[in-house]
């Protein structure tokens, strides 16, 4: 009997096991922000992330120095990815950061969206270069395995936008296996009923596509105005194989009523 149990509640806890994934595009550092900063707005970004405690992040538009502060204080967090202007740390970043104390980092990369994503590169009609980091990570206490991939897409270019949402479920097709645990995070510059947005839910899933676009948290860019459009969601998290507990959009913002981005993050509870 005792051995039974032991059976029942490994398999309880190994097949109800949870995680909590986030996307946000955090703004760059840019001089010119004046009372929106990212002086005045860093310290609220490691207070959320914090709070929520989620065991993977997507970031975007991560300038180096931004990197260096985030490093600096999450203490429970790694991070992989590179700079895209050259791969190494000049550009911004679109780094995965993931609980280290939960799970360990198998397999890692970034490729550039582009006709030639082995190398630093601009694709069709982009403005400038864009990438995906992805990586494979497995639990330290099971063998149980997730690829994550984390991206940018241009904010000019329409070609490129599409051109980048074939590449990445090309690449993705390509490293992983119909039965592997899959997410997409990113900031997509387009909308849900836009050709790249519709060529990637062909193939994985949108946690947050029941979301009532006439609710003000449906918004996703703010562009740091106190009243931006309620319908512009343009962040997104893509799943495959998980069943869907909960998703949406935080609303967070300074003590000073400013917003912690110019974009909204988003979340999603998952299960296995």
């Amino acid at each position: 009997m005792r051995i039974f149990l032991l059976v029942i509640l490994f398999f309880s806890v190994f097949f109800n096991q949870e995680i909590k994934v986030i996307s946000y595009n955090i703004r760059y550092d840019n001089p010119q922000d004046g009372k929106d900063s990212w002086e005045k707005r860093k310290s609220y970004l490691i207070d959320y992330i914090n709070k929520e405690n989620p065991d993977f992040i997507g970031l975007q538009e991560v300038t180096f120095n931004q990197l260096t502060f985030i490093n600096d204080n999450l203490k429970d967090y790694k991070y992989l990815g590179v700079g895209r202007d050259d791969g190494k740390n000049k550009g911004e970043f679109s780094p995965i950061y993931y609980k280290k104390s939960l799970f360990d980092l198998i397999e890692s990369d970034t490729f550039w969206l582009s006709s030639s994503p082995d190398s630093v590169s601009i694709g069709w009609d982009a403005s400038m270069e864009r990438i995906c980091t992805y990586g494979l990570f497995k639990f330290k206490d099971s063998n149980r395995k997730i690829w994550i991939f984390n991206t940018h897409f241009d904010h000019i270019g329409k070609i490129s936008r599409y051109n980048s949402s074939k590449l990445i479920i090309e690449k993705i097709s390509q490293l992983t296996s119909n039965e592997d645990y899959v997410l997409l995070t990113g900031d997509f510059n387009d909308l849900p009923d836009s050709k790249p947005i519709r060529t990637i839910i062909e193939y994985m899933n949108d946690t947050n596509a029941l979301l009532n676009p006439e609710e003000d948290s449906y918004k996703t860019f703010n562009g740091f105005k106190l009243n931006p459009e309620s319908n512009n969601r343009i962040d997104y998290i893509f799943q495959n194989n998980f069943k869907l507990i909960s998703s949406g959009h935080h609303l967070i913002k300074t003590d000073e009523n400013r917003w912690v981005s110019d974009h909204n993050p988003v979340y999603a509870n998952l299960k296995f």
